[in-house]
């Protein structure tokens, strides 16, 4: 046999060997024997039914397992139209399955079904590790190589509880301590279409570098993570941030209410503090946030305060300028707060406290001022603030509403704001002498 034919052979048997093994293996993972005991075993763990309409193998740009029409069924269904999972071939090899690449295309999470599935898992798993007399959740560690070294998201869409979607595409690449190393977000569908999230991990260190572009303006500032020490006995980690916001388009960040219309500019302190194994609702809960801003061009739209003041409170809908809105906001949790709230346009000026609940109700006091007529006269009403952020309402007081109509009696026209204020001042002065709540200011 010539030397070239022994070449040959060497050469290519292997890859024959090779080609046929793929072949056959792929025809195994495509197989509807295999695909129905996986989704079998899927359902027994997951607590639902599972289906996959085909399981492959996608040899391009890198070998990969790739699951098709990937369905869990539940009373909101999640589905994924396609799975790729890119192993890490040097790990495989010395017989450790690691996940060096997840891409998700064409999916649509529920909030509900993950929060469902979730709880399930972790039922399963207190009741194996109470049956094995193992570690308790606080006492296991995140075995963080276990985690895929890049994520990418082609339109996933996130269904959350009340109802809003958001449709993204993202790509996230970590680090080998599974903390991120870059990632790059845009918002294709929803509220926030059009916005895009650029993070980038500064060196040797748990902090980043955000920089978000939305409403057209630019969000940006540093944010860090300090973990507990080895040795620390309460295992919290503390999170900190400093943004600025420059140029947002309040209605942007609100939407889709646009009840507050306007340029933002603002500064921003982060902080929380959480366990190291946290859930998402347990993280936002966690978050505070304190925020002291500026908006221009600023309009409310929902309330016409200069209305409400002519007609003691009694108005509804219109708009208001404003040549100036200021503040702050706190945030904790889902709950918003707004004080120190300075508006002031021409002849009316406002100033007030706000609260927004996590149902996004609205309850809070503003104080209008109007100059009216070339005396300069100032007529004043206190106004209680109610209804929703998308139908802002406001109303006089039970007190300022008295007062206002003993002053209609007395002195029509001029006595009507002078009553409001005089039963307002009145009815807080009573509150407090006899310890009265919020109902007695009503």
């Amino acid at each position: 046999m010539r030397r070239s034919t022994r070449v040959a052979l060497w050469i290519g048997l292997p890859a024959v060997l090779l080609v046929g093994a793929a072949f056959a293996l792929n025809r195994w993972i495509a197989s509807d024997d295999f695909r129905e005991r996986l989704g079998t075993a899927a359902s027994e763990a997951l607590g639902a039914p599972v289906r996959a309409q085909r399981l492959s193998l996608a040899w391009w740009p890198l070998p990969a397992v790739a699951v098709d029409g990937l369905t869990i069924q539940a009373r909101t269904p999640l589905s994924l139209q396609r799975v790729e999972l890119r192993p890490r071939w040097g790990a495989l090899f010395l017989g450790n399955v690691r996940i060096q690449t997840l891409v998700v295309r064409e999916a649509v999470l529920p909030e509900a079904t993950i929060a469902l599935l979730s709880a399930r898992l972790s039922e399963d798993k207190a009741a194996t590790r109470k049956a094995g007399g193992g570690a308790t959740p606080d006492d296991e560690a995140l075995d963080f190589s276990l985690l895929p070294r890049e994520l990418v998201l082609d339109e996933v869409t996130w269904f959350a509880a009340d109802g809003a979607r958001t449709t993204v595409d993202a790509t996230l690449r970590f680090d080998g301590d599974g903390w991120p190393r870059e990632s790059k977000v845009a918002i294709t569908g929803g509220n926030l279409r059009g916005t895009t999230i650029a993070l980038q991990r500064e060196a040797g260190a748990t902090a980043w570098r955000l920089d978000a572009r939305v409403g057209g303006g630019r969000i940006q500032g540093p944010i860090a993570v300090s973990p507990p020490a080895p040795d620390a006995k309460n295992r919290r980690v503390a999170l900190k941030g400093s943004l600025r916001t420059e140029g947002v388009e309040v209605s942007a960040l609100t939407a889709p209410s646009r009840t507050l219309t306007g340029r933002l500019q603002a500064s921003t302190e982060i902080n929380a503090q959480f366990p190291e194994r946290v859930s998402a609702d347990a993280l936002v809960a966690a978050l505070r946030t304190d925020t002291r801003f500026t908006v221009s061009e600023a309009v409310i739209n929902g309330i016409d305060l200069a209305k409400a003041v002519t007609t003691v409170g009694l108005s509804r809908g219109g708009q208001t300028g404003l040549d100036t809105l200021a503040g702050q906001v706190s945030t904790r949790g889902k709950a918003i707060t707004l004080s120190n709230l300075v508006a002031s346009s021409g002849v009316l000026a406002a100033t007030g406290e706000v609260n927004i609940a996590p149902s996004r109700a609205l309850s809070g006091r503003v104080r209008v001022d109007l100059t009216r007529g070339t005396t300069g006269q100032v007529t004043g009403v206190p106004l209680a603030l109610g209804g929703t952020l998308d139908d802002p309402q406001v109303t006089l007081t039970r007190a300022a509403l008295l007062g206002a109509a003993i002053g209609t009696a007395l002195m029509p026209g001029v006595g009507t704001s002078a009553g409001a204020n005089l039963g307002d001042r009145v009815g807080e002065g009573l509150k407090g002498l006899f310890g009265g709540g919020r109902e007695a200011q009503r």
